[in-house]
């Protein structure tokens, strides 16, 4: 029987181990031109930014060629945004501002066919030439939600609870906003924050993801991060920065 396309990252979290989704990929060209460096995925921004859904197929496909994880994050936590994006060929759905269980719940009902969930019932682009598409995509799908509101961490407990979720994804940003620190996601408390939400997944036995930098990628880990997201754009800050100076440190 035809089977749709394993879900590297979701594969790799459940034999433990970690995976990395690459950010800041907007354009099918730019993810092709990304695809031979070897990470297990790729951040496709659909709740900032300029990603709309007739862009989603494209984007996926380039995922495709080269055995990347498309993982789709979207702007609403609503089931048409949610299969819509998981029928134009997301492997992965992320939902932001997830602060309940019932909230929680709701991504999960989206997400997955019965038995599990109530996901409206079409052939996603993932899905073409597969009879037996519903149950596969039951267990190929990665759902993982982001805990980025005080609120959300208030209720951590309750929402780690719900089945089916890969992934609790503990987002700085908006959640040093939500507690009164606009943009200092290194201030302490907002630190504290963090660190004790991902003691809390990984101590009830759940995967949590962090965004990384090469500066706290390690530390992270050791925090027992295991879905790991990064952008490239620093890499090129930093690189661009030290050719020049190199080429003014030449030229005298």
């Amino acid at each position: 029987m035809p089977q749709i396309r394993e879900n590297k990252v979701k594969r790799k979290l459940e034999r433990g181990e970690i995976a990395v989704v690459l950010a800041g990929l907007t354009t099918p060209d730019l993810l092709d031109s990304m695809g031979p460096l070897g990470f297990d995925g790729a951040w496709i921004e659909g709740e900032h930014g300029p990603i709309d859904f007739a862009d989603i197929p494209d984007l996926t496909r380039a995922c495709d060629l080269w055995e990347m994880t498309s993982v789709v994050r979207v702007n609403l936590n609503v089931p048409g945004v949610i299969y819509r994006t998981l029928d134009v060929g997301a492997q992965g759905i992320v939902v932001p501002h997830v602060n309940t269980a019932d909230e929680a719940r709701a991504v999960v009902d989206a997400s997955k066919f019965a038995p599990i969930g109530a996901r409206g019932m079409f052939t996603s682009r993932q899905g073409y030439g597969v009879p037996d598409y519903v149950n596969q995509a039951n267990n190929q799908t990665l759902v993982v939600v982001l805990i980025e509101d005080i609120v959300a961490v208030n209720n951590l407990t309750e929402i780690l609870e719900v089945d089916n979720i890969d992934v609790f994804f503990v987002a700085p940003g908006d959640l040093a906003q939500s507690m009164g620190h606009v943009g200092d996601i290194s201030h302490p408390e907002v630190v504290a924050t963090i660190d004790r939400a991902l003691a809390q997944i990984t101590a009830a036995g759940r995967t949590a993801g962090a965004l990384v930098t090469d500066g706290s990628v390690d530390t992270y880990i050791q925090r027992g991060a295991r879905f790991l997201m990064i952008g490239w754009q620093g890499w090129v800050a930093n690189g661009a920065a030290a050719f020049q100076d190199k080429v003014a440190a030449a030229g005298g």
